[in-house]
């Protein structure tokens, strides 16, 4: 083990500049060899923990909760890897094919079910050449693209219960959030097939309708835009079911001195469910929003509740929805009913909550607006839209002279 630690600290000291392309990426391919052999190598070490019980010497029940602790890993990679420790006991062709480095943990893994107690009784009953089928996976492995191999694994466990019930698509569908610090969430979802069909179909729509002109964002950005963007359709649209008697909907808390001061004001507001944002985010959030006013006494009970004021009524809105179409930001012609309505002048800072001082504006835009660009209205009607250096976003290909 030693002299292995001394041959990667040799590797990380090499210096790369003076390889060619060509011996740059075949020594990427060969670490990636190295790198599965390494992971066989722990993957058996830890199968053999496994079946010793070694964890017990640290006091940990189980390999699992070891390699989540001592290992720092993720309970999904620590079970990942049990689970592959145990299958490769009944997959001696996968387990050489690892153990020479040509196949990936990602790979075992999805070769890993074919393995399962249940396929294993099947294949038995049914007289299948398990050999053979392991095989197989292992070109399909070697040869074709990882999707690939995860379905035809799929198609070969379907394929051992053919005349069995068709199952309930809903049982295996998974939804889970966990909360950042900074309020953002992050999330893991499982679908069926007809579920995901679903929603790349509704996402797809949206990411193809809203492509403006020198958009940068990466596919993934893209997608979270979508999917925010259906979230606020549905909740614009009023008729999700109500969540305590009301309707649901973005909800904030602010103290009205941050709501006024200009400055940024991180961390001032508190949103519904926890998360907090700054104050001049509020300030954004406000533009088309309806505001309540809340007087607290010292000990923090309210002491007056005023009613709901609607910032942006809705025959405002109309009326800017007839003008406008599309948000005026330049080059996006986001269709209105993904649009907020923008006060030119905040009406915090006494802009009036008028046809002239409004404009629709998309969420990407509106943020962008409130962090450092501006559009205007011209006196010909056209909008214009400038950067945070004072200069034009003009559209087009400008001519060579």
């Amino acid at each position: 083990m030693g002299e292995l630690r001394s041959l990667l600290q040799a590797l990380a000291a090499q210096d790369l500049h003076g390889l060619s392309q060509r011996e740059t990426l075949e020594r990427a391919a060969l670490l990636l060899a190295v790198v599965n052999q390494a992971s066989a190598e722990l993957t058996r070490t830890v199968r053999h923990a496994d079946t010793t019980g070694a964890a017990e010497s640290d006091g940990l029940k189980t390999m699992q909760s070891w390699l989540r602790g001592h290992g720092q890993l993720s309970p999904a990679e620590a079970g990942r890897l049990v689970r592959s420790g145990r299958a490769l006991e009944h997959l001696p062709a996968t387990a050489a094919a690892f153990a020479a480095g040509a196949v990936t943990v990602g790979q075992v893994a999805a070769i890993a079910p074919i393995a399962a107690e249940d396929a294993l009784a099947a294949a038995a009953e049914q007289g299948v050449d398990l050999g053979a089928v392991e095989e197989s996976l292992i070109a399909v492995a070697v040869g074709e693209s990882h999707d690939k191999l995860a379905q035809v694994v799929h198609h070969y466990r379907e394929a051992l219960d053919p005349d069995g019930a068709e199952p309930d698509p809903t049982e295996g569908r998974r939804l889970s959030f966990a909360k950042r610090a900074d309020g953002g969430l992050s999330g893991r979802f499982e679908l069926d097939a007809v579920g995901g069909e679903k929603v790349q179909a509704a996402i797809e729509s949206i990411v193809q309708a809203n492509r403006p002109k020198g958009d940068d964002r990466t596919r993934a950005q893209q997608n979270a835009d979508a999917l925010v963007q259906l979230c606020d359709n549905q909740l614009a649209a009023g008729n999700l079911p109500t969540l305590r008697t009301q309707k649901p909907q973005v909800v904030l808390n602010l103290d009205i001195e941050d709501f006024v001061d200009p400055a940024t004001g991180p961390g001032a507001a508190a949103m519904g469910f926890g998360a907090r944002i700054s104050a001049a985010r509020a300030r954004w959030l406000a533009c088309d929003g309806s505001i309540s006013r809340i007087v607290m006494g010292p000990d923090g009970v309210p002491l007056d509740l005023g009613r709901d004021h609607r910032i942006v009524t809705p025959g405002l809105r109309k009326a800017v929805v007839a003008r406008d179409r599309t948000c005026v930001f330049a080059g996006c012609a986001a269709p209105h009913w993904w649009c907020d309505v923008h006060h030119l002048i905040h009406w915090l800072f006494g802009g009036e909550t008028s046809l002239e001082n409004s404009g629709l504006l998309c969420e990407r835009h509106h943020t962008k607006v409130h962090h450092g660009f501006t559009v205007q209205r011209g006196p010909d009607g056209r909008w214009h839209t400038y950067r945070p250096d004072g200069t034009e976003i003009l559209l087009g290909t400008p001519l060579l002279v």
